[in-house]
């Protein structure tokens, strides 16, 4: 199957969409990854990628596409993807599904995790990271021993600018998805919303039952 993991950030996507990659053994594709690798191999692609980066900037998309595109051709992408962070505009939503039809294939579901704004401020703005092991903690779920402290080498633990409440508020009006695109979704009846303000492992429930869903209706 191939299925698209929509949200802003502090939704849980990212390691929802790990988890139920593993589930299926489809492939986990992150565009923040591919991006990163790309740099890092020196590509044509990255190298592109790498100047609107420095400058931060957004990829445009025809960058993106491509550099998306060059990854789902390769072998282990074959027996589905989990598109996380990808499409994040009405124009690369068209674009996913203009190639993937090329290739005899299709966008099965687009499973749109929803968490209400003061519940994602909370998320993020209780996050706290040691700036010297990397060590990430949550004041709600994960909170280190001791306050302020890394557990592992005592550190005094830091906060990233992005994620103080007032900086979390605008990243949401800027990165959840656009209305446009979840149109386009539900106008397909591919768009199914999933309550992610419930405990993780209710959120991973819900998003398989849904993906059953959809590989039922598919069969059939």
């Amino acid at each position: 199957m191939n299925l698209i993991l929509l949200g802003p950030p502090g939704t849980g996507k990212g390691t929802q969409a790990r988890l139920i990659a593993d589930r299926l053994g489809a492939l986990h594709v992150a565009t923040g990854d591919l991006f990163r690798n790309a740099v890092k191999q020196g590509s044509e692609l990255g190298a592109r990628a790498k100047e609107y980066m420095d400058r931060g900037e957004l990829v445009p998309d025809d960058v993106t596409i491509d550099m998306l595109f060059d990854r789902i051709d390769q072998p282990d992408a074959q027996s589905g993807v989990i598109f996380d962070g990808f499409p994040r505009t009405l124009q690369q939503a068209e674009a996913l599904d203009k190639a993937l039809a090329g290739k005899g294939k299709a966008v099965d579901a687009a499973l749109h995790i929803t968490v209400p704004d003061d519940e994602i401020v909370r998320r993020l703005s209780g996050r706290w990271l040691c700036p010297d092991c990397g060590a990430i903690y949550q004041e709600q779920t994960q909170p280190p021993i001791k306050a302020q402290l890394c557990d592992d080498c005592g550190n005094e633990l830091q906060q990233r600018d992005d994620d103080r409440p007032a900086v979390v508020r605008a990243r949401l009006e800027k990165q959840r998805p656009p209305t446009e695109m979840l149109d386009y979704y539900r106008g397909q009846n591919r768009l199914v919303d999933i309550d992610g303000a419930q405990a993780p492992d209710d959120v991973t429930r819900d998003l398989l039952a849904e993906i059953e869903r959809a590989t039922t209706r598919i069969s059939n």
